[in-house]
C-alpha cells in the first residue's frame, strides 16, 4: 500500500501544472510521506521513495521558495501554533487528538488521561531545528544515499545535488541555517571514515586512485585486501562531497566545506596525524594524500590548505619548535620510520600540485622574500646573461660539450635568432645552465650512456610539458617577472631557508647513505632508493614553479651566496665531492654501478651487492641532475615570451 501511495503522489505532483506545494494542506501531507519513507534501511519502497524525492527536488529547482515549505519540520509548525494560541486545556487537547486520529475518539476520556496526552505533545514536536535526527527531505535523501541498491543510491545523490544547487540566496541560506543538510552529509562522511580498519597499507590506498561517487565500488581487477570496500565507500563519498561543494550555491558550498574541515579534518584526522602510533600516522597521512588527489572544489581546497599550513604563514626561524600541524608534518618527512617519511613527502608533493598560492608561500616563498641568501656589497648584473663568463666557467669546456650533446641526447633545436641576437643569447644561457647541472656527476659515475631510453632529451620533453602545466596553474597569481633588485648598502641579515627546504636539503645531502629503517612488518622488501626518489621528486616539483626567487635559489648555479647560506646547487656540489672520495674505496666501481642500474630497471635479476646503497644513490643522483638540467633549460629566462600561458578555467582545481 505504501508503494501505491508514493507512486500516486509522485505522478500527481509531477503532472499538476498549478503550484500547490505552498498550500498548508498539500505540503503537510508531503512532509508526513517523507517521514514514512527513509526510516528503515533496505525497505521495499526505496525505488518509489527516490522517485517521490526526485519530483520534489525538481519542483524546488523550478521554484526555490518552496524549499521552506518542504523542509518545514514538526517543531516549526508547533512553534507557529504555540505563538498564536493559548496553552491547550485538557478538553482542547482531546479534541486535537480526535481530529488527528478520528478512529481513537473516546467521549469518556478522563482528565488524567487528557493531561497525560497534553504532556506528550511537546515531546513529539520539540526536536532541535535543523537537527540530524529530524525526518524531512534532507534526511530522506541521506538515508536513500546509503541504499545497497546502486541505482537508488545514485539517484538520491543526484537529487541531493539538485537540491543544494538552488540559485536563490534565501533558499541556500535556509538550507544552511534551518536544515540538517551540512551536518547530515558530513556525519555520514565521518562514519565511513571510522568504519575503515585502523591500519591500511599506503600502497593499497594508492591502488584505489580514481574512485568516483558515480562508481564508488572498488575495481574488481585490483587485489583484495582487508577494508577494501570500506575504503572505496569513504573515498566515493568524499568525492561526492567535493562535487557537491563544487556545484552548490556559494553559501551552501562554504558551509559544507567548513563542516568537512571541522568534523573530519580537525576532530578526526588531526589527532591521528599527531598520534604516537606509527601505524596511525602512516594510515592517516596516506588517506589525506588520497583525499587531496581527489579534491577539485576551490572552497574545500581553501579549508584543506588552512588546516595543513595554517591561516597566516610567517617566516620561520631555525630555533622554532614544531608548534603547528605543518611543522609536525615536515618533521615526519625526516622520521625514524622511512615509510612515514616517504608517505609524508608524497603528501607535500600532492599539495604542491594544487592551485593555491598559499601552499608555496607558506612552505617556501615567505622565507625567500628579501633575498637575504644573496651576498650584499657586490653590484648585481643587469640580466642573467651578464652573470655568465663562459671562458672561466669550469663546466663549459669543449670536451664536455661534445660528450653531452650527442645526437641521441640533443635538446630541441634553438629558435631562429632575431635581429638583435637576443634569442641566440638566451639559447646559450639555457644550455649553460643545463650543462652546469649535467656536468656535476663525474664521468666515472655516469651509466645512462650505456643504456637506451635514458637520454637527456626525454627529460627535456617531460619537463616542457610539466612546466607548461605549472605555468598555466599559477598564471592568475600575478607573480613578478624578475627578482627585486638588492640595495648594495643594505646590511646582511641572517638567512634561514625555512623548515621545509632545510628538510629537503638535509635529505638531499644524505642521498648516498640513506637506508630504509624497517620499523614495522609492512616494510618488508621496501627498496632503499625509494626515499631518495621521493625527495628528488618533491625538489623537481618545486623547481618547476616560474617564480623568480624559486628559480634563482634552486636553479641558478652562479648565484653569489651570502656566508653560511646554501642553495640546491651548493648542496649537490658537496654531495659530488663526497662521492669522489667514496668512489676510491669501491673496487670495480663502474661495473657494479652499471649492474645496479640494470637491476633498478628490471633488466637483470636483483642480487645483493656490496655498497648497494651508495650505488643506488649514485644512479638517483645522476638522473636527478639530468632532470634539473632539463627544467633549467625549459624555464630560463623566467620572462621568456613562450611562457605566457592561458590560465585554467575557473571553478576547477
Amino acid at each position: 500500500m505504501r508503494q501505491q501511495v508514493f507512486q500516486f503522489f509522485s505522478k500527481v505532483l509531477a503532472q499538476v501544472q498549478h503550484p500547490l506545494l505552498h498550500y498548508l494542506n498539500v505540503h503537510r501531507p508531503v512532509q508526513k510521506l517523507l517521514r514514512l519513507g527513509g526510516t528503515v534501511p533496505g525497505s521495499q519502497t526505496e525505488k518509489e521513495e527516490v522517485q517521490f524525492t526526485t519530483v520534489l527536488c525538481s519542483k524546488i529547482q523550478q521554484d526555490p521558495a518552496l524549499l521552506t515549505y518542504i523542509l518545514e519540520g514538526k517543531k516549526i509548525v508547533s512553534r507557529k501554533k504555540s505563538s498564536k494560541e493559548p496553552i491547550t486545556l485538557p478538553r482542547e487537547a482531546a479534541s486535537i487528538q480526535d481530529k488527528d486520529h478520528p478512529h481513537s475518539k473516546s467521549p469518556d476520556m478522563s482528565p488524567c488521561k487528557a493531561q497525560a496526552l497534553t504532556a506528550q505533545l511537546p515531546a513529539e514536536t520539540e526536536e532541535p531545528d535543523g537537527g540530524v535526527g529530524e525526518s524531512n527531505l534532507i534526511t530522506s535523501l541521506i538515508g536513500l544515499c546509503k541504499s545497497k541498491k546502486g541505482r537508488v543510491a545514485l539517484k538520491a545523490q543526484e537529487n541531493l545535488l539538485l537540491l543544494v544547487s538552488v540559485a536563490s540566496q534565501a533558499a541556500a541560506t535556509y538550507l544552511v541555517h534551518s536544515s540538517p543538510c551540512c551536518p547530515a552529509i558530513v556525519e555520514h562522511l565521518c562514519q565511513l571514515y571510522q568504519s575503515m580498519p585502523t591500519f591500511l597499507d599506503p600502497a593499497d590506498i594508492a591502488a584505489l586512485e580514481g574512485i568516483s561517487w558515480r562508481l564508488p565500488s572498488a575495481p574488481s581487477d585490483e587485489a583484495s585486501f582487508p577494508g577494501k570496500e570500506a575504503l572505496a565507500a569513504f573515498l566515493g563519498w568524499f568525492d561526492y562531497c567535493d562535487h557537491l561543494i563544487t556545484e552548490a550555491h556559494v553559501v551552501v558550498a562554504d558551509a559544507l566545506a567548513k563542516a568537512v574541515a571541522e568534523k573530519l579534518f580537525m576532530e578526526i584526522l588531526q589527532p591521528h596525524l599527531l598520534h604516537v602510533s606509527e601505524q596511525s600516522v602512516l594510515t592517516s597521512t596516506a588517506l589525506l594524500t588520497a583525499m587531496l588527489r581527489q579534491l577539485r572544489s576551490p572552497a574545500l581546497l581553501r579549508e584543506a590548505v588552512a588546516f595543513l599550513l595554517g591561516a597566516d604563514p610567517q617566516p620561520a626561524a631555525p630555533e622554532d619548535g614544531p608548534r603547528s600541524l605543518c611543522a609536525h608534518l615536515i618533521g615526519h618527512c625526516d622520521h625514524l620510520s622511512d615509510e612515514i617519511s616517504i608517505t609524508t613527502l608524497r603528501l607535500f608533493e600532492e599539495l604542491l600540485q594544487k592551485p593555491h598560492e598559499q601552499v608555496l608561500r607558506s612552505l617556501v616563498l615567505c622565507n625567500l622574500e628579501g633575498r637575504h641568501y644573496v651576498a650584499r656589497g657586490s653590484p648585481e648584473p643587469e640580466s642573467y646573461e651578464d652573470t655568465l663568463d663562459l671562458e672561466e666557467d669550469p663546466y663549459f669546456t669543449d670536451g664536455f660539450l661534445n660528450a653531452s650533446f650527442q645526437p641521441s641526447a640533443k635538446p630541441p633545436p634553438a629558435p631562429a635568432t632575431n635581429s638583435d641576437g637576443k634569442t641566440a643569447v638566451t639559447e646559450i644561457v639555457n644550455r649553460v645552465l643545463s650543462l652546469s647541472f649535467l656536468c656535476l656527476v663525474p664521468e666515472e659515475a655516469k651509466t645512462s650512456a650505456f643504456l637506451e631510453e635514458t637520454g637527456y632529451d626525454t627529460y627535456v620533453h617531460d619537463a616542457y610539458g610539466l612546466f607548461q602545466e605549472c605555468s598555466s596553474r599559477v598564471a592568475p597569481w600575478g607573480w613578478p617577472l624578475g627578482p627585486t633588485p638588492l640595495d648594495p648598502h643594505e646590511p646582511e641579515r641572517p638567512f634561514f631557508e625555512g623548515h621545509f627546504l632545510r628538510m629537503l636539503f638535509d635529505r638531499m645531502s644524505r642521498i648516498l647513505e640513506q637506508v630504509v629503517n624497517r620499523t614495522g612488518p609492512w616494510l618488508q622488501g621496501y627498496k632503499p632508493y625509494s626515499l631518495n626518489l621521493q625527495v628528488t621528486s618533491v625538489l623537481s616539483r618545486l623547481a618547476l614553479f616560474p617564480h623568480p626567487l624559486i628559480h634563482e635559489y634552486l636553479l641558478d648555479p652562479y648565484i653569489n651566496l651570502a656566508p653560511g647560506c646554501r642553495s640546491l646547487f651548493s648542496v649537490l656540489v658537496r654531495v659530488i665531492g663526497d662521492l669522489m672520495q667514496r668512489i676510491q674505496r669501491v673496487p670495480q666501481f663502474p661495473g657494479k654501478l652499471l649492474l645496479v642500474r640494470k637491476q633498478l630497471m628490471g633488466q637483470v635479476p636483483g642480487e645483493q651487492l656490496d655498497h648497494q646503497t651508495l650505488l643506488q644513490g649514485v644512479v638517483v643522483l645522476e638522473e636527478f641532475c639530468k632532470e634539473l638540467a632539463a627544467i633549467a633549460f625549459v624555464k630560463f629566462p623566467p620572462h621568456s615570451p613562450h611562457l605566457h600561458l592561458s590560465p585554467p578555467q575557473e571553478g576547477h582545481v
